[in-house]
């Protein structure tokens, strides 16, 4: 008789699919960022380096918190040295963020941090938790698009 293992309630999936879910977000982070940027400051970066250039007001409206915010995120990120300012081409009361090479390496580079450890972290799993994996990834890429 092939009996199956009764599924868990919902909830408690979902519960635990969110723990799980944040803390390799965070493992990430962690490994990708040791201490060097926040969290605001890397988005901006991202958002920088997707949209080319874009004013302070822009930022912030895509990010979803207030210019005052994102001024003093762009002022940490021009201090550094990752981004810098640019004349607005129609509009000589704006500027315009740009990525710095400097930011466009460290953009870079946190990616590569977070690709390296991922791999080595799957790598050290044995076979059949490498094909339990790749199935979950499927079932999650379906979830994502429902």
């Amino acid at each position: 008789m092939n009996k199956r293992a009764a599924l868990p309630p919902v909830e408690a999936s979902v519960e635990a699919l969110l723990q799980s879910v944040g803390q390799l977000l965070r493992r990430l982070r962690a490994e990708a960022n040791p201490g060097e940027l926040t969290l605001s400051q890397v988005a901006v970066l991202k958002r920088l380096d997707q949209q080319a250039s874009m004013t302070t007001a822009d930022l912030a409206r895509a990010e979803s918190v207030k210019p005052q915010s994102m001024g003093a995120t762009l002022a940490a990120l021009e201090r550094e040295g990752l981004v810098e300012r640019q004349p607005h081409p129609s509009d000589g009361r704006q500027v315009l963020f740009a990525l710095t090479e400097a930011g466009a390496a460290m953009l870079k580079r946190h990616r590569a941090l977070k690709r390296a450890w991922l791999s080595g972290a799957m790598a050290r799993l044995n076979d059949d938790d490498r094909r339990s994996l790749s199935a979950a990834l499927d079932v999650i890429r379906r979830l994502s698009e429902s």
